[in-house]
């Protein structure tokens, strides 16, 4: 058993890591999930290591020990210099001839698309956004929180709900259902008792995700405060796809727009409908799609893109993943 004309795909994510490794002709022949990839809790060693643990265990059903090209879509990879660091990382493991390393968002991106052309938002934990086209050209923000001029995102829009409930009980700010609807998701009776329980951890940090579907449903029934952050998202999502359109010269020919991260993917009917209100008056020719595909497809299809492989091997690992 040596290197093969095969690909290594991997999509790693905060939570989990997901592993395939795909034969030249479009076939998977073997998958395997692993944990969270996080380099910046752990370091890139141990971060690394989790993707080994799933990595053996594709091989070894596979019956490989490597591949021609390690196509690897990474959480945390959010700046070029990252991505040469983890490429650099994962080359010494040995798995493939080739690595190439981008950040996660543009798996979510090729996954929805054809070829390689479009642009892709994402609003999970946080927001982001990428493009790209067949020859090779990106577009991308360095997606690092506020410093670098980011709004949104599952922790952001908690942390944004927080604040309007906070200010709404002590008479800081104008009235707003959050100030009851955040307390009574964690069987509290005021925003005081939310706020002592998160300072003191008797709610853990982590469970602030929680609130994101309570803004929803707050804004949902009508709440003017929650509904006015539901649109603020959207405007950041539209932005973001409009500036990467326009870096790509897309903005004014016909090109996807994919949606894609728990928050956009919900399809949450005020925050869709926004979206495609703003697209049509911003990038009137953009094509909004809502992405569902696991991720990990679009690190095969990168990696076939790669191989040169032909259109049938690109159809042929689409349509293994549409079934599972």
């Amino acid at each position: 058993m040596g290197v093969t004309a095969h690909v290594l795909a991997v999509d790693a994510g905060n939570s989990k890591t997901d592993v395939a490794v795909v034969a030249a002709d479009g076939s998977v022949l073997a998958t395997a999930r692993g944990g969270g990839f996080r380099p910046p809790a752990v370091g890139v060693r141990q971060a690394v290591d989790k993707v080994a643990d799933a990595v053996g265990r594709a091989f070894a059903e596979a019956g490989v020990r490597g591949v021609e090209h390690v196509s690897a879509c990474l959480a945390n990879a959010d700046l070029p210099v990252e991505e040469a660091q983890l490429a650099a990382a994962l080359h010494e493991r040995g798995w493939g001839a080739t690595v190439e390393v981008r950040n996660d968002t543009f798996a979510i991106l090729r996954a929805g698309v054809e070829e390689p052309r479009g642009v892709a938002v994402v609003c999970g934990a946080g927001i982001n956004c990428v493009g790209m086209r067949p020859d090779g050209r990106t577009a991308r923000f360095p997606a690092l929180g506020r410093i670098s001029g980011d709004w949104g995102g599952g922790w952001g829009l908690a942390e944004e709900a927080l604040w309007h409930g906070a200010r709404a009980e002590d008479g800081r700010g104008g009235p707003t259902a959050l100030a009851r609807t955040l307390p009574a998701h964690f069987g509290l009776d005021s925003m005081y008792a939310l706020i002592e329980a998160l300072h003191l951890e008797r709610v853990a940090e982590e469970r602030r995700h929680e609130l994101t579907p309570v803004l929803f449903a707050t804004a949902a029934a009508g709440d003017p405060v929650a509904r006015g952050i539901v649109d603020r998202l959207a405007d950041e999502v539209v932005a973001m796809a409009v500036v990467a359109l326009t870096r790509l010269g897309l903005l004014d020919e016909e090109a996807p727009v994919l949606l894609g991260g728990g928050v956009l993917a919900a399809r949450h009917p005020q925050l869709d409908d926004r979206v495609r209100e703003l697209l049509a008056e911003r990038a009137p020719k953009a094509v909004p799609r809502v992405v569902t595909a696991r991720p990990v497809l679009g690190a095969a299809l990168l990696g076939l893109d790669h191989l040169g492989a032909p259109g049938r091997a690109h159809a042929r690992v689409r349509a293994y993943y549409e079934k599972v």
